[in-house]
């Protein structure tokens, strides 16, 4: 038996996002098959950049960070540094935690951990979007080492870079706490009046202990496993995008980017290759900076374009960052409005410090030859247990502070009870 299907002549709403990403699928496979050895290429140095490069620096921050969210720490700093981080960026004192690792680690894990605590409920939907949104930054590694020393050989360049990109990173922070402040979760102090502030911290950590019933043995081997599991994740968008960049270098789409850029940033007046380098940054930034760094162009011009693209961070990182977030509430509609902002704000900032005193007569010595390395390069693992360092010495810092505010307000409430008698 023969069954009819009739179809309804109601016209079917086409959705435009989805279409342009089959249509990018599509394009994309046609394009791979005919030029199998760019595909080759491209997926070569996207494989070498993520095994040399991102997977020994970015493993240890995983992990740890996985450590922390188990063993109770994010909980402890939680409710240690929650009046510190709420008038600051208007986010819980769990996300102390964010901030110090994704200023001290790179893209992605700022993602990562606060789509951690959003599943924990230690954060709100609109807290975890500011969080996202100022807490992926590039990694102290590559800015100090793989920019200023493996590519424009001049290590003293690494700070400059490294200054204005976490200094528009805190103003991003600080501009985002008032993003639908009136929808912020307030913060509820009864913990604290009832059994002290350290006290109150304390007792978070050791209940969070006791509800995790699993063993030592098991929360490490779980914190090893979840972070190898997202650094592959990691490395396959890495690969395809440096697969992407080549297949669009040679069909002529950063060529014409680059014409658009020029046309959207005609006041700058940015030179030809300055431009194609930052047409190269809005994929990946790895690719931009090395083009930016060999373009013939002042050296102003070069460290702009290398700080805007940090800024920017590429739709490589994006992707990574919205990976992260599966399975989570968080929008991304103001991580990348953020980003936009991000990529100026280090512009503008770049410049500012280019007209400082001390850093025009450091940059007055660039050559743009190969100098003497200061940094081991080719040692990412060292860097990135240093780069642990400093981020246990951010949370050290916020704990020494909050403790130091806290003591000045005992201290007026303790002059005001006594001077109103």
């Amino acid at each position: 038996m023969i069954r009819l299907i009739k179809y309804s002549n109601r016209p079917i709403k086409l959705n435009w996002g989805k279409f342009l990403q089959v249509a990018g699928a599509v394009f994309l496979t046609a394009a791979m098959l005919k030029n199998p050895h760019l595909v080759f290429e491209g997926a070569s140095y996207g494989l070498k950049t993520w095994w040399n490069i991102v997977f020994p620096s970015l493993l240890p921050f995983f992990i740890i960070s996985e450590l922390l969210m188990n063993f109770g720490i994010v909980h402890f700093l939680g409710t240690l540094l929650e009046p510190l981080m709420r008038p600051l960026f208007n986010v819980p004192g769990a996300g102390s935690l964010v901030v110090a690792i994704g200023f001290t680690s790179g893209y992605p894990i700022g993602s990562m951990v606060t789509a951690k605590l959003r599943s924990q409920g230690l954060c709100t939907k609109t807290e975890a979007e500011r969080l996202i949104s100022f807490t992926n930054n590039s990694s102290p590694l590559f800015m100090l080492v793989a920019v200023a020393v493996g590519m424009f050989h001049n290590p003293k360049l690494g700070t400059l870079i490294a200054t204005a990109h976490y200094l528009a990173s805190i103003t991003i922070g600080i501009a985002l706490r008032f993003y639908k402040r009136e929808t912020a979760k307030r913060f509820n102090n009864r913990l604290y009046t009832q059994c002290g502030h350290l006290q109150a911290a304390v007792r978070q950590l050791l209940q969070k202990i006791n509800d995790d019933k699993r063993s030592a043995g098991t929360i490490i081997g779980d914190a090893v496993s979840n972070a190898v599991s997202n650094l592959l994740n990691i490395g396959g968008f890495i690969i395809l995008f440096a697969v992407i960049i080549r297949l669009l270098d040679a069909s002529g789409v950063i060529d014409f980017l680059a014409k658009l850029l020029g046309f959207l940033l005609f006041p700058f007046k940015f030179s030809p290759g300055t431009l194609r380098a930052l047409a190269s940054g809005l994929f990946e930034i790895t690719t931009g900076t090395k083009l930016a760094s060999e373009i013939e162009a002042p050296l102003t011009e070069k460290l702009i374009a290398v700080s805007m693209i940090l800024g920017w961070s590429g739709l490589c990182v994006h992707t990574q960052a919205a990976a992260m977030l599966r399975g989570t509430d968080i929008g991304m509609k103001v991580f990348y409005i953020s980003r936009v902002f991000h990529a100026c704000l280090a512009g503008i900032y770049t410049f500012i410090l280019l007209k400082l005193p001390v850093t025009a007569i450091q940059t007055a010595y660039y050559t743009g030859k190969p100098a003497h390395l200061i940094f081991p390069a080719n040692k990412p693992l060292f860097y990135s247990f240093r780069c642990l360092e400093s981020m246990v010495a951010i949370l050290l810092a916020m704990v020494a502070i909050n403790i130091f505010l806290n003591a000045i307000k005992i201290i007026y409430h303790l002059i005001k009870k006594y001077c109103t008698r």
